[in-house]
């Protein structure tokens, strides 16, 4: 027994190859391509229901290194589908599945005028991303290490001095994230701040964001990066720089993918 397990959506003019496609999920076909209409292709595989059928599918979802090894397999071969010359890709969430083809190209189809307003709003761009981590002051490590006052009045004034030095450093690093998300996001076609949290026992980054770039600017996006990401090291955060991504954060709402 097997379930439909839907990639993508592609806005081609021809059918998308699928020679040299990445095999995709493990136990799964190969993916092929079957046509809504017009220009739409979806990209699918069969998968077996004893691994992703309900209840099989919640056991794995504990295993955190199974399903890390499921969303790598479907983002590359989400991907290579994206980099192609004249095609525009929405990307589908992990685990999206239809209990035949049928029933597949029938949701899309329901949908696709929404579909086909994601696609005019990612068409020529890709997603870059940015998260900015504060990091440890120079000020901070010296008040640890420092030595212990010789009286209260001076261990209070010492306490409160360290306060607000890691006060200021804050304010500063927040500061520099912001600028870094103003910056960038006049490059940009769309930018958004990611609120999803960080993972118990985790610092949360003073910012995480997707910004939705023309192709055509990815050179001076990247550039304005490297400088953004400079003054942060000065504000004393880190700033990671990733892409491009197929536009996952950019989906959302007005299609099928969330």
């Amino acid at each position: 027994m097997t379930a439909i397990y839907l990639y993508c959506i592609v806005k081609a003019a021809r059918k998308p190859s699928t020679a040299r496609v990445h095999p995709g999920l493990a136990g799964a076909s190969r993916p092929e391509v079957i046509r809504v209409a017009g220009s739409l292709w979806l990209v699918v595989a069969e998968v077996p229901l004893d691994v992703y059928g309900p209840g099989h599918l919640d056991q794995h979802l504990a295993d955190m290194d199974w399903v890390g090894r499921v969303a790598l397999a479907h983002e590359s071969v989400v991907e290579q589908f994206a980099r192609r010359a004249g095609a525009t890709v929405v990307p589908m969430k992990l685990f999206t599945m239809f209990s035949t083809r049928a029933r597949a190209l029938a949701d899309i189809a329901a949908r696709k005028r929404s579909v086909e307003s994601a696609m005019r709003r990612i068409a020529g761009a890709e997603e870059w991303g940015i998260r900015v981590m504060r990091g440890e002051q120079p000020q901070e490590r010296r008040t640890a290490t420092a030595p212990r006052a010789a009286t209260g009045a001076a261990f209070l004034a010492a306490k409160k001095q360290a306060r607000d030095a890691a006060k200021a450093a804050r304010l500063a690093a927040v500061e520099a994230a912001d600028e870094a998300f103003a910056r960038l996001s006049r490059l940009a076609r769309d930018a958004r701040r990611r609120e999803d949290g960080a993972p118990a026992g985790a610092t949360a980054p003073l910012l995480d964001a997707a910004f939705l770039v023309p192709s055509g600017r990815r050179a001076r996006f990247a550039q304005t990066a490297r400088r953004e990401a400079a003054a942060c090291a000065r504000a004393g955060a880190l700033m990671i720089l990733s892409g491009p991504w197929p536009a996952y954060n950019f989906v959302q709402g007005d299609g099928p993918a969330t």
